[in-house]
């Protein structure tokens, strides 16, 4: 079996590809340009921000998903420090 990666500026829905993925899937391209939006806003605040898988999921057919969380550090400043 082969995987094939679809660039999202790219129209989804190759053969036998359900109309409800492809929401799904856009859905999915959505958030994460929200959530790239806002790591850039952290980053630009002081923020260092890192994102790690935190756990994988099997739909049981061969299909796997990430799921993240996001590791956050403070950058010090002098009137931080005793």
């Amino acid at each position: 079996m082969s995987a094939e990666i679809i660039p999202m500026s790219e129209p989804f829905g190759g053969p036998g590809q359900r109309h409800e993925v492809e929401v799904l899937i856009r859905r999915v391209a959505d958030t994460l340009h929200r959530l790239n939006e806002q790591i850039e806003a952290a980053v630009k605040a002081g923020a260092t921000v890192e994102l790690m898988r935190r756990s994988r999921i099997h739909n049981g057919t061969g299909q796997w998903g990430d799921q993240m969380v996001p590791i956050i550090r403070m950058a010090e400043h002098d009137d931080d420090k005793d």
